[in-house]
């Protein structure tokens, strides 16, 4: 193992008392000092944070043990080799575990051993049949790739604008399609089918009912992250935001909206439907409340079960959906209904984000759903859209093998 193989960057809570370790050089401890700046203009979302971090923290270990550059040395052609590493990095640098990059000793923060730059990971289907992470499975899929185009080119536009670089060696690459597959038609858009999704709410009602202490909490966070297509992290308390009762408020019109923080801390308003509003009357009566919230009640929406605040940890909210899942597909099976089962299987909770998007699409204007997801542009929304497609099969569903 590298003894030098450790993180440079903590957490983003802890990211402003970071500072470049004793045991670089000079040069290299100015490439610290000027990534942690660049880093710092992200604190304002954790997911985006830790991306960018991820990517610049595999930038500066490659520089620095492998290409023994700097950030201000690299040219076009690092950025191909840096590339071409990721894709297949040593074992030493990959990790069978996602371990902490830090941790506290009583008194100091200390770099972890344990963390490495690259984490093998199994799709949960995997995980089920008792398979075990190996090193050498370790794969860079196309979208990790396109990410590290899209951040690395973003951190040296930053380079240039500290005047800390001279060029952005990712902007003048001129094949990047050596690494990248151009895609014909959209995307998938991984998402519930119909039957999954009707089989999912009738399993948190039946556990609401049966353990409503438990999962009337389940019941509320299902209907939540599919009909407001809400991301996990807009359901969670973090440091940027915390969702409150009064997040759902309504207007001189009488319609009811929910406010929430997105990604690029972007807050936006939702519209909040009938059934939802059902939804909120039914969690607020467990929990004791008058109906409906007043502008008042900065009450959390989702409290702590034990202790007082908010839920602020995405790991609960992960493991009661699955456990949602899991009882779900027990239950597909024992009607014969293994394919679904197994599909359903590979589902995490941003699928239901997707698949209220693709079920809304189908029956409101485009442009609403795309306002209430929080999409840039309508051409995110359109990905949902699958009519063309499924007109598409529709077509060639009674293809002869033999022209008759």
């Amino acid at each position: 193992m590298t003894p030098l193989l450790l993180p440079f960057f903590d957490s983003l809570e802890y990211i402003d008392d970071c500072a470049p370790p004793s045991f670089l050089t000079p040069e290299q401890a100015q490439d610290v000092q000027v990534t942690l700046g660049f880093l710092k203009s992200y604190v304002g979302s954790q997911g985006t944070f830790n991306s960018y971090r991820r990517e610049v923290e595999r930038l500066l270990q490659w520089c620095f043990l492998v290409s023994h550059k700097t950030l201000r040395d690299l040219r076009r052609e690092d950025i191909e080799a840096f590339v071409h590493f990721c894709q297949s990095p040593p074992k030493a640098w990959v990790g069978l575990k996602k371990a902490p990059r830090f941790m506290d000793n009583g008194l100091h923060r200390l770099p972890n051993p344990e963390w490495r730059p690259f984490v093998v990971t199994l799709s949960k289907t995997a995980h089920r049949k008792g398979e075990r992470p190996e090193k050498k499975g370790f794969d860079l899929s196309l979208g990790s790739i396109k990410e590290v185009f899209a951040i690395l080119s973003t951190f040296f536009n930053y380079l240039l604008q500290e005047d800390y670089a001279t060029m952005n060696p990712v902007a003048l690459m001129r094949q990047k399609s050596k690494f990248l597959r151009k895609q014909q038609g959209p995307a998938k858009v991984r998402r519930l089918s119909p039957l999954q999704w009707e089989s999912v709410m009738d399993c948190a009602h039946h556990l609401a009912k049966m353990d409503p202490e438990a999962h009337e909490r389940t019941l509320f966070m299902m209907s939540m992250l599919y009909t407001l297509y809400l991301r996990i992290s807009e359901l969670t308390a973090s440091a940027r935001w915390a969702p409150k009762m009064n997040d759902f408020h309504r207007d001189s019109t009488e319609n009811w909206w929910f406010t929430t923080v997105g990604k690029g801390n972007k807050q936006r308003d939702i519209a909040v439907s009938n059934d939802m509003l059902d939804a909120l009357r039914r969690w607020r009566k467990h929990l004791g409340l008058s109906p409906l919230p007043s502008p008042a009640d900065t009450s959390p929406l989702l409290p702590r079960i034990k202790g007082k605040g908010a839920i602020a940890c995405t790991t609960y909210v992960r493991k009661m959906v699955q456990y949602c899942f899991d009882q779900t597909i027990d239950q597909l099976r024992k009607e014969g209904l293994e394919e679904d089962a197994e599909s359903l299987a590979e589902a995490t909770v941003h699928w239901l984000r997707h698949t209220g998007i693709s079920d809304d699409v189908k029956r409101r204007p485009r442009e609403h759903v795309r306002d209430d997801a929080g999409h840039s542009s309508s051409a995110t929304t359109d990905k949902y859209i699958d009519i063309e497609l499924i007109e598409r099969h529709r077509s060639a569903r009674h293809k002869p093998v033999v022209p008759a």
